[in-house]
């Protein structure tokens, strides 16, 4: 009998490794603040071995979203892709501790090594990525099983993954497959770099998907746009459901003429990677019980200030406790 999943998500399997780093240091290796750069081997070698006091987990994306979704008690399942070595059994044994299925075994044999992101965090709580994508960015439509993607009463992609061809051709493989299943597909942008680089793609794939969640950057992205109530306007023209969240801002979420406007409790982050990652599980908890739009983003904002409280991208307090003193469940 094949399993139903309230959430499968697709997108990049990599290995979060966190240390703290002061301001002088990341000038000192040339790393740029705040951003998510990508790195080749041989550089992403170099930055691991500078890490004092490292934190592993395993991480990316949409596996982040995944795991605080578990931890609010939906079945979920991770399509990604990692190599047969210490790294990869690492992040495959991690995933189904934390409750989410890692659907695809590690691949064994001469492919490249398991991905890993360095991740320094400044006393400021910005964080500065490093990603070496390695063998996730090799994911393709063969790793997409009919009956993983196709049981999925929601799927979730990681917009990271159109870097690739074959990572798009994923993508809409496992969305084709969502919605014959019945179920409903989005997309997180993930970052305005990738929306100019892969514009065309991405506007084709919103018109054909369920919900979309961006930050505000990455929406005028989308649309060559200084507007953002242009951007929106013409996203919710086009799309099913728009979530836009604007970095301490009031958070709008969209759908045809219903429009939600939800105030953000601002809060000093002790670290904030993950954020995004966890405004999403809150939203899609939200969605996925069929709340309102107001409720869904009031959840992504809970969400997303329980993680910016402490170091790593997943949750540590029970977000559903938090959810009931707010009232929202």
């Amino acid at each position: 009998m094949t399993k139903t999943y309230d959430v499968v998500g697709i997108g990049n399997a990599i290995v979060d490794v966190l240390t703290q780093a002061d301001d002088s240091f990341l000038e000192l290796m040339g790393i740029q603040k705040g951003i998510m750069q990508l790195v080749e081997r041989n550089r992403g070698e170099l930055l691991y071995g500078a890490m004092e006091s490292r934190v592993q987990a395993p991480g990316g994306s949409v596996a982040n979203t995944l795991a605080g979704l578990g931890g609010l008690g939906l079945s979920t399942g991770f399509i990604g892709r990692v190599h047969d070595d210490a790294l990869g059994r690492f992040y495959a044994s991690e995933m189904e501790k934390g409750g989410t299925d890692f659907v695809n075994a590690p691949v064994p044999g001469g492919e490249l090594p398991t991905s890993r992101s360095m991740i320094f965090v400044s006393p400021d709580g910005e964080r500065s990525m490093n990603t070496y994508l390695g063998i996730s960015a090799e994911l393709g439509p063969e790793d997409v099983a009919d009956d993983v993607a196709g049981a999925a009463r929601i799927l979730f992609l990681e917009g990271y993954l159109f870097d690739k061809d074959k990572g798009k051709e994923a993508f809409l493989r496992a969305a084709r497959l969502c919605h014959e299943g019945g179920g409903q597909a989005g997309i997180a942008l993930s970052d305005p770099f990738c929306v100019d680089r892969h514009r065309t793609d991405f506007r084709r794939l919103v018109r054909e998907l369920d919900f979309v969640i961006g930050n505000q950057q990455e929406w005028m992205s989308l649309y060559e746009t200084d507007d953002l109530g242009r951007a929106l306007e013409t996203a919710a023209g086009e799309c099913g459901v728009v979530v836009c969240t604007r970095s301490g801002h009031d958070v709008v979420l969209v759908r045809g003429e219903e429009e939600a406007v939800v105030p953000v409790t601002r809060v000093t982050p002790v670290d904030a990677t993950g954020a995004g990652d966890q405004f999403a599980a809150g939203f899609l908890y939200g969605y996925a019980k069929g709340a309102d739009l107001t409720t869904c983003g009031r959840m992504g904002c809970i969400a997303a200030a329980e993680v910016i409280g402490h170091i790593g991208p997943r949750p540590e307090a029970d977000v559903l406790a938090l959810f009931r003193k707010a009232g929202l469940v």
